[in-house]
């Protein structure tokens, strides 16, 4: 039997392996095996182990596993990607028929993960438990041959043991993550003590004689949870962190691509403590426990500011947080990059090119109409223009631009600050919506004497908006005089490009669904079969669908009160707007998303 040393420190079997895949080239490997030893002393120095392989574990040897993925060499059989340590992984784990797997930190438990073994076992084994189910203990190794540890652990769990291979840096990372953050919250709630507390926030009101409030939010145990959690809310690409006070257990959830994943069920006797941490970040009033809060913490990742909206509001069992990550990436990206067919594209940028006037974008909340705002601004932004931004909270702090957050309790209310900052010479107006007819009115007077002005509005498309400005008391002849054009949106998840594949369905099925694709017979379509990269989902990132109504005199010919929708519909539609199905239709038939995406995001226009 081929030895661990030579399966995992040599590269002739690994390479060999590689080769064989026709994923790396005779060249290459040629290569690595003549300066294999340079490589190997490059690595240790550059990651300043000194030959220990690495810091976690003193002794453990870097493997030629590590030496590949350092490399970062593009593959032979798919040029654009590169060789990581999760293909090598993968393909090694196939041709020694060992299971391979890429651990999901979402469907993991952390209590049984860090109860099944022991830290210091996980550290010394470089293994994580995965799952435990009719006795049998799953576990993921980066050394899959080591037979004593895989035995040691059977005989102290009294479970059978199944072992799968996993790269080391993800059992690394997640040794780390798990173990660590489970000993900081059991440290908190040791110190806290069992039972449960006074908490004024609890309707239920289970009474002990302690304070809930006992553990202090500077406590090095829970600094360190919470920033576990923000840590690895955009490790995972949340946009959302929903902690949320149950019963017995605080529950912590994540938005990943729209969706809402738990994520872990803490003890309940330390969410008061972890309330007071976030909320002394965000330098809201902590002795303030029953009327809801906003406030913001910006931090840095990998070298980019990120800025997280905090909101809190009493619920039956405590304080619900909710904290929104706002990644400047997201954010502020090229409007082409946004999901626009290129003639919509063509569409709303001649409405943001404008001297004056009104642009609304519509949609509800989540949405993306915010990243779609300030990507606008940011591509208007240029020295010798002023834009002024009235927003309700200021969602990403932007030095390009002069902001302003309504704060009702002092007076600057939407309508109230827009009357002031006409005063202050501005050529780009955003606001962040339109509620009420004072901040409709005072837009309207801004693109009258000369602004362009951007905002949002709550409704279901493009045409409705017409009728919601009616709605809100608006004269229709002002809406006639000032708006330009009305962009509506929504998000539907992509496609996974590392597992996607192609189908064939019928067009007349897809009529059935109330999807009209405009063909006949057999139409390929694709889907994401489910991969380790998107958690099985088969979905990877969002994109937005666009429906671009420009308001032109036919549309303000149809604009009065009462005003009927369908006309102004079939009026859109005929000068040329792309609704929103069928623009999701293009993008499905781009192999861009599935057709269940475009039946979920746009059933109001089946």
């Amino acid at each position: 039997m081929v030895t661990l040393q030579s399966r995992l420190t040599s590269p002739e079997d690994i390479l060999k392996i590689l080769a064989s895949k026709g994923v790396i080239s005779e060249r290459h490997c040629s290569e690595i095996s003549r300066h294999y030893d340079q490589l190997l002393q490059k690595i240790e120095k550059k990651q300043g182990i000194s030959g220990n392989g690495n810091s976690l574990k003193p002794g453990y040897p870097l493997t030629v596993i590590d030496v590949l993925a350092f490399l970062n060499l593009s593959r032979a059989d798919m040029p654009d990607r590169i060789l990581d340590e999760d293909t090598i992984c993968q393909i090694a784990a196939e041709s020694w028929e060992i299971p391979y797997r890429k651990i999901d930190p979402l469907k993991l438990d952390l209590n049984q993960v860090t109860s099944s073994i022991p830290m210091s076992f996980a550290i010394r084994h470089l293994m994580l438990p995965l799952t435990v189910q009719n006795r049998v203990l799953t576990v993921a190794m980066a050394n899959p041959f080591d037979h004593e540890a895989i035995n040691d652990i059977a005989r102290a769990t009294q479970m059978k043991v199944d072992v799968v291979f996993a790269s080391r840096s993800d059992i690394i990372k997640f040794i780390n993550e798990f173990y660590g953050f489970r000993h900081h919250i059991s440290e908190a709630e040791t110190r806290f003590g069992g039972g449960m507390g006074v908490d004024l926030g609890n309707l239920e009101q289970y009474v002990r004689l302690k304070s809930s409030d006992e553990l202090p939010s500077n406590d090095q145990h829970i600094v360190n949870a919470v920033n576990h959690l923000f840590n690895y809310a955009m490790d995972q690409r949340a946009s959302d962190i929903h902690i949320e006070p149950k019963r017995e257990i605080s529950l912590v959830r994540m938005r990943i691509d729209g969706v809402l994943h738990t994520i872990y069920k803490l003890p309940r006797n330390v969410h008061p403590a972890i309330v007071s941490r976030i909320k002394t970040l965000s330098r809201m009033d902590m002795s303030e426990k029953r009327r809801p809060q906003d406030g913001r913490v910006k931090t840095d990742r990998a070298g980019t500011e990120v800025e997280i909206r905090i909101s809190t509001i009493p619920v039956a069992f405590g304080e619900k947080i909710v904290m929104r990550i706002m990644d400047p990436d997201v954010l502020f990206q090229d409007l082409e990059k946004l999901g626009f067919t290129p003639r919509d594209l063509i569409r709303f940028n001649h409405f943001i090119k404008m001297p004056h006037g009104i642009v609304l974008v519509c949609g509800p909340t989540g949405s993306g109409k915010s990243t779609t705002l300030y990507s606008t601004l940011r591509e208007l932004s240029s020295p010798d223009i002023n834009i002024t931004t009235i927003e309700d909270p200021i969602e990403m702090v932007n030095e390009d631009f002069n902001q302003i957050a309504v704060q009702p309790a002092v007076g600057i209310t939407f309508s109230s600050i827009l009357r002031h900052i006409l005063r202050q010479d501005p050529d780009i107006i955003m606001i962040g919506e339109m509620r009420d007819l004072d901040t409709a009115q005072n837009a309207i007077q801004a693109a009258l004497t000369g602004h362009l002005v951007l905002s949002t509005i709550h409704t279901n498309d493009a045409p409705s908006t017409v009728i919601r400005l009616l709605d809100l008391g608006v004269p229709a002849f002002l809406i006639q005089a000032t708006l330009v054009g009305i962009l509506s949106q929504r998000l539907v998840r992509k496609i996974c490009p590392y597992c996607r594949e192609s189908f064939q369905m019928d067009a007349a099925d897809l009529l059935q669904l109330g999807i009209v694709t405009g063909k006949k017979g057999s139409i390929e379509l694709f889907r994401g079969k489910g991969c380790d990269r998107c958690r099985g989902t088969g979905y990877h990132g969002r994109v937005a669908v666009y429906e671009v109504l420009a308001y032109s005199e036919a549309m303000k010919r149809l604009t009065h009160d009462p005003v009927d929708l369908n006309v102004l519909r079939q009026e859109a539609i005929a000068q040329g707007m792309v609704t929103l199905r069928e623009n999701a239709v293009e993008k499905l038939l781009q192999g861009i998303t599935t057709y269940q995406e475009v039946l979920r995001v746009t059933w109001e226009q089946a």
